[in-house]
């Protein structure tokens, strides 16, 4: 894939075009959709697309979802802020970069050795995530509603090989949410920036190391042309999700099937993306390392066992938070991750070592 071309989609130079309002004709509606991908981006940006097209079919045209990809309307990290203020009806990305306006916003993303992607799922329909999550947007006016998974992600493109915890200290890396905190309390110093921004800064030096999503995105973005030193798997990001936002008041007076589709199709579209993922994550690994000469490497000890520690300190530090939602969501975030843990690691995790240990075909 033309790198080049994500660049140029994601109109990072912040550029913002005139907002038009939203479409009503004999009782149709078209609803403007902003997100944090560059347009046909691998699994990300053709995942909001589709999911989009859906709702659009689904309801025979009454609800037309028009997408617009990062920095057509606003720039890629304004794109709640334009579900807030109105400029927009939806938007798509992830919830931990806007955990400046809730620190709990961030769990529902993806948490340093916190929930797989299938765990974070049971608590947020089954184990009182969705309520909670539900009253921190209440804030803001506006809905959320988990839209893609990208399953457990990679750790990062590293200039430089890491010989162990000293060689993060002073690390400029690019790293989002709660996994960033994490690095920091490693040593390094950590930005967040859109996709389309990460090659030019790595290409220029301003960062040392960056990680976006895995191998079908990491391709794409072409990261592979200046670090070759690819690092898995990630422990800050063990299952991350995307989410589509909604204005909460537009969304309650749609008629009830119309909400049923929105719904009903987020939660289909985290089940496709997350297959889309796994199919071609290992065959875009394929090629960076065979076409482009990538090394995969695995985080030493010191620095998982430190990323660990880390981690534990931050859920106490935002369990004993002064404000009262965060307190509340990581309470029951872990209260949800000690019993389903047990599952994954019990059966699925004691599974996958034995079919490791004595199976191939």
């Amino acid at each position: 894939m033309d790198r080049r071309s994500f660049i140029k989609a994601a109109g990072l130079a912040g550029g913002t075009a005139a907002l038009a309002a939203p479409a009503i004709a004999q009782g149709n509606m078209t609803w403007r959709m902003v997100t944090t991908w560059p347009k046909n981006f691998p699994g990300l940006g053709v995942g909001a697309q589709r999911l989009a097209d859906r709702i659009t079919a689904a309801s025979n045209g009454r609800l037309t979802v028009q997408v617009y990809s990062a920095g057509e309307l606003v720039p890629p990290l304004q794109s709640l802020d334009a579900v807030i203020d109105g400029s927009a009806e939806m938007s798509h990305g992830a919830a931990y970069y806007w955990q400046n306006k809730s620190q709990g916003l961030a769990f529902f993303t993806g948490v340093p050795y916190g929930m797989t992607s299938r765990e974070l799922a049971a608590w947020v329909r089954y184990m009182g995530g969705q309520e909670v999550w539900d009253e921190i947007y209440d804030q803001f006016g506006v809905q959320g509603f988990l839209s893609g998974d990208t399953g457990t992600q990679a750790g990062g493109w590293f200039r430089d090989e890491l010989s162990g915890l000293d060689s993060v200290e002073g690390l400029r890396f690019r790293t989002p949410g709660l996994g960033g905190r994490v690095w920091e309390k490693l040593g390094a110093t950590v930005t967040n920036m859109a996709a389309g921004e990460i090659f030019q800064a790595l290409q220029s030096g301003t960062l040392d190391a960056a990680e976006f999503v895995g191998p079908y995105n990491d391709l794409a973005l072409g990261f592979y042309q200046v670090c070759k030193n690819y690092y898995f798997p990630s422990f800050v990001e063990p299952g991350l999700a995307t989410e589509l936002v909604v204005s909460k008041a537009k969304y309650q007076e749609l008629p009830s099937d119309l909400q049923a589709i929105i719904k009903d199709v987020c939660q289909a579209e985290y089940d496709q993306v997350a297959s889309d993922f796994y199919a071609n994550d290992p065959r875009a690994l394929q090629t960076l390392v065979n076409d482009h000469g990538v090394n995969v490497r695995t985080f030493p000890d010191d620095i998982l066992e430190a990323g660990a520690k880390a981690a534990a300190e931050i859920m106490g530090e935002l369990r004993d938070s002064g404000d009262a939602l965060t307190k509340k969501t990581t309470e029951s975030f872990i209260e949800a991750l000690n019993i389903l843990r047990t599952r994954t690691e019990g059966t699925d995790g004691a599974f996958v070592a034995a079919r490791e240990k004595f199976f191939s075909i």
